[in-house]
């Protein structure tokens, strides 16, 4: 949730005046007196792709400033030589978290100092394709449809138009102490089976644990069952999934695992917490994301991730989050900076994130590759991200956290009805969304 709503799901400046993006004269989608293209069939374009028969040419002149978080400017440097390489584009790198880029383009986009290509969690979309600061991903739809993951496009459309270049992906999955537990568990009813004879609250041993309070790690006991929080793709505000049938049915189950594995207050298992006995070696099985692999290696832990155990004989579905590339609505040069977007993209780039930040492809046939398919952690988030759903990206879904997590405490703290418990926090949520609409 950190990372992805920055989050971050949900998830962190300065930039120079001197940004080779539009000027102040710039102030509307200028893809027409600027654009170039010239027929060319078959022609190797960025990072290996093959184009169509039209090819986009960088406009006369052109410079790019990208925006790029700190943890992944070697790979953005990268591509940035190479792009020079290919189409002799200068390509400038400032560094600006991906969570804080659509608020620091809401400003710098109109103004003419915003970068030409950004990059931001796909849950950031909705505010950004509202406010007029991204263009469509029209050049190169087709091989951004048919090369990555369908959840992941699906993520990065609004309103039913392709905006995003997909370039990773993250969810959260189950971390297990090969030590405690030699093979993990596939379903939740062999966790509570294991929990039996593992759990001493005295010693603060316990089989299994997660971010009980956040609606974010806490959606699988929801969503697996047939609930959802927007219907249409995660789209539709009006139609809110988060008390129908298949919610309660998994609401139910949520609220029986306070007795047989995780017998503690809500508030008693936060992050830190978990995470602090799992590394300590106390804790048999963790729910988290790709993101703690690291702290977990430094901590000398044997262990391993698998897939989140299923749920009344379902797959689990947790959400998810995609990271993308998008151009400025106000760049002065869209066709260099579609081609970069469409070059730092592609399975070659996405391959070459995965080497050296360790970013989960969003490509299917490099998230196939040995290199990523070999790594026996990464592994268990590819096969969780195909059953997970992106987290909605409309503006409404700020209303949701709030209500919902706090009935999902409620049921767990109290014991209260599932039912009335989820059907007070819709009714919150739909309350919130009439008022906004006002």
């Amino acid at each position: 949730m950190k990372k992805l709503s920055s989050l971050a799901l949900v998830l962190a400046v300065s930039v120079s005046l001197t940004a080779c993006g539009a000027n102040s004269e710039n102030t509307g989608n200028n893809t027409g007196s600027t654009t170039n293209e010239t027929t060319n069939t078959g022609t190797n374009n960025a990072a290996g792709e093959t184009a169509g028969t039209e090819e986009l040419v960088p406009e006369e002149g052109a410079s790019l400033l990208v925006w790029e978080s700190k943890e992944e400017r070697p790979f953005v440097e990268q591509m940035a030589k190479e792009f020079k390489e290919k189409y002799g584009v200068d390509v400038r790198i400032e560094e600006i978290g991906a969570g804080d880029q659509v608020t620091k383009l809401t400003t710098d986009g109109p103004a003419g100092i915003g970068a030409d290509v950004v990059l931001f969690p796909h849950d950031n979309l909705g505010r950004a394709v509202s406010a007029g600061l991204v263009l469509e991903n029209d050049s190169f739809a087709e091989e951004a449809k048919s090369e990555n993951a369908e959840n992941a496009v699906q993520a990065v459309t609004y309103d039913g138009k392709l905006y995003g270049y997909p370039r990773s992906v993250e969810t959260y999955a189950m971390f297990y102490n090969k030590d405690l537990i030699a093979t993990p568990p596939t379903t939740m009813d062999e966790v509570k089976e294991f929990a039996k004879t593992f759990n001493d609250t005295k010693a603060n041993k316990y089989a299994f644990m997660w971010d009980i309070g956040n609606f974010y790690f806490s959606y699988p006991f929801l969503a697996t069952t047939g609930g959802y929080v927007f219907g249409g793709n995660g789209q539709d505000a009006a139609d809110i999934g988060l008390n129908n049938a298949g919610a309660v049915e998994g609401a139910e189950y949520f609220k029986s695992l306070k007795d047989s594995v995780l017998p503690l207050k809500s508030g008693d298992v936060n992050y830190d917490i978990k995470k602090g006995l799992f590394t300590g070696g106390t804790l048999a099985m963790n729910i988290d994301g790709p993101w703690a692999i690291g702290d977990l290696k430094k901590s000398g832990i044997n262990f391993g991730a698998a897939p989140i155990p299923s749920i009344n004989g379902k797959a689990s579905v947790s959400f998810s989050g995609v990271k993308a590339w998008y151009v400025n609505a106000f760049t002065q040069y869209p066709n260099a900076a579609k081609l970069f977007a469409r070059y730092a993209s592609t399975k070659e780039a996405q391959l070459a994130d995965f080497s050296l930040t360790g970013a989960i492809p969003a490509n299917n046939d490099a998230s196939a590759d040995p290199a990523v398919s070999g790594d026996e952690l990464i592994k268990a988030f590819v096969e969780q991200f195909k059953n997970s759903q992106p987290m909605p990206s409309i503006p409404e879904m700020g209303n949701v956290w709030t209500p919902i997590g706090a009935a999902m405490s409620d049921m767990w703290n109290e014991g209260k009805d599932a039912k009335t418990s989820l059907d007070n926090a819709v009714k919150q949520i739909q309350d919130a969304n009439a008022a906004a609409g006002q």
